[in-house]
């Protein structure tokens, strides 16, 4: 029996396209503890299922002038930079598509400032978000196999606002759910 994969978003309207498909999909909430507590209720209510993977699609803010804002990144690595003891960087465990890749650094703040962003580019992230390390360390320690897909939706930058930001990532939404129809079909079984 094949086991569908988990499909998880952080905010509800970065899964407004799949809703409105009738994807079935996790909501876990912002940042790292609700990202942590949100999954492994998930995974661990659910049971084991050999076979079972987690797929998490969402918006990021891009750390380099260089990114495509109409690009989706796989997830290769993940550094959490708002913590002040050393963490360990974490590699999501699923397949690599063939697909650009990124290195995202996850902290529970909104980045929205040039200094924060040029520090976090310092640590050799293309990417931000606020959720990425806690999915992460959740699927390494309960050995499930993960997989990350990551959309910028702006520049981390002092011209961001998170205003702006719950407009941008509805229609973000729209341009994952046209990358998972073509490279995550089993989405959609």
């Amino acid at each position: 029996m094949t086991v569908s994969p988990l499909l998880v978003f952080a905010h509800a309207d970065e899964a407004e396209a799949f809703a409105a498909q009738g994807v079935p999909h996790l909501i876990t909430g912002v940042g790292k503890v609700n990202a942590a507590f949100a999954l492994t209720r998930a995974l661990l209510e659910d049971g084991p299922h050999p076979g079972r993977r987690v797929v998490v699609l969402g918006t990021a803010g891009a750390l380099s002038d260089d990114a495509w804002l109409d690009t989706v990144y796989q997830v290769e690595a993940v550094v959490q930079h708002d913590f002040s003891l050393p963490s360990p960087t974490l590699r999501p465990g699923g397949a690599q598509l063939d697909v650009p890749t990124a290195i995202i650094a996850t902290g529970d703040v909104f980045v929205q400032n040039d200094a924060q962003r040029e520090a976090l580019a310092a640590l050799g992230a293309s990417l931000v978000d606020m959720e990425t390390y806690a999915y992460s360390a959740v699927c390494e320690r309960l050995g499930v196999p993960l997989q990350v897909f990551k959309v910028p939706s702006d520049f981390a930058d002092s011209a961001t606002t998170q205003d702006e930001w719950d407009s941008v990532a509805v229609s973000k939404s729209e341009q994952l759910l046209a990358f998972a129809e073509r490279y995550l079909p089993e989405l959609f079984v």
